[in-house]
């Protein structure tokens, strides 16, 4: 093998690893996968964390379910979800036992300084008693 091919494998091939691996990075951690707004009442919202201090909530969401045998059944289902903004945050604090619309981004993966949760709030779309 000549020298020039092995100093463009040598340079290709790890080129090409690092192009492949901040893709990788990207759409896990970075790329908004979907967008949507919730509807619910929230049970909590804390800030927490040994050295990245997130804000990380919880919304339960109620309605009628069919179980597909005929049976109806009250079921709530839980939102889980983090913020990133501290408006946002200081917002939800205020709203505990309220129900509330998000508007939120969903991630692929998470970020320890972005939260626990793929589901990050962006906005508060309304609230009510």
């Amino acid at each position: 093998m000549a020298k020039s091919t092995k100093t463009k494998i040598l340079i290709i091939v790890p080129t090409v690893l690092v192009i492949a691996l901040a893709t990788y990075v990207y759409f896990q951690f970075f790329f908004v996968y979907s967008t949507g707004v919730n509807a619910g009442d929230i049970n909590y919202f804390q800030r927490e964390g040994v050295i990245f201090k997130t804000y990380e909530g919880k919304m339960i969401q109620s309605g009628f379910r069919t179980t597909g045998n005929g049976n109806n059944d009250l079921r709530s289902n839980e939102f889980k979800f983090s913020v990133t903004d501290r408006a946002v945050a200081d917002q939800l604090m205020r709203c505990s036992g309220k129900h509330v619309e998000l508007r939120w981004r969903r991630y692929m993966g998470t970020l320890p300084w972005r939260g626990k949760s793929e589901y990050v709030a962006c906005e508060v779309v309304s609230v009510t008693e």
